[in-house]
């Protein structure tokens, strides 16, 4: 398997682009936000997934070593294949998909190209225990099975919810406040919808 590819951009397209490694044009399927990144001629380094079909040899390819990891969960779940893994990487950014898992939120993973009810709670499912936390201030807050802890955060995410907000809007915010364990939960909601009015 071909780990990376280290080249010149010699052609821009709207879900690939071809590299030139010592006159050979390797053509690297990636999500739109890292092909935007690109420019002709611009030398760059690919880590790529090489996907053997019937009918042809695809090459995957990702700037950074997240979006290739996370690549690499998606395609291991039943149902998921490169085509849909891309799609899915080109509507989220990896830590918003890190974020949805944990927090369990199907909502935002139905939103995404190709994902329905069905393949959204198997990736909830299967991936559950495979994904870690974004940064490791997420330990103190959601455990491994996107649970909040503290009941008193339990309460105040519960109450949040209600009003119409999904997991993956308040948890962001409820970490942006220092003293949470400490606080009743009707002052974590006041100061999260506080912060949530700035956004």
């Amino acid at each position: 398997m071909i780990g990376f590819i280290k080249g010149n951009v010699d052609y821009l397209a709207n879900d690939h682009c071809i590299v030139d490694n010592n006159g050979i044009g390797y053509r690297i399927f990636m999500p739109f936000g890292q092909l935007s990144l690109l420019k002709v001629g611009q030398e760059v380094k690919a880590f790529t997934y090489l996907a053997v079909r019937d009918d042809a040899l695809l090459l995957y390819g990702f700037l950074t070593r997240d979006y290739y990891s996370l690549f690499l969960q998606l395609i291991s779940v039943s149902g998921v294949g490169p085509k849909v893994a891309l799609g899915m990487l080109s509507a989220a950014k990896p830590d918003e998909f890190y974020l949805a898992i944990q927090s369990r939120d199907l909502k935002f993973l139905t939103k995404l190209p190709g994902i329905g009810k069905k393949t959204a709670e198997r990736l909830l499912l299967e991936l559950k225990d495979k994904i870690g936390s974004t940064d490791g201030d997420d330990l103190d807050f959601v455990d491994s099975t996107g649970t909040l802890t503290g009941t008193v955060v339990d309460d105040a995410m519960a109450a949040l919810v209600t009003l119409g907000y999904t997991n993956s809007e308040i948890i962001p915010v409820i970490k942006q406040i220092q003293n949470r364990y400490t606080m009743k939960s009707e002052e974590i909601i006041r100061q999260a919808l506080k912060l949530m009015a700035r956004r």
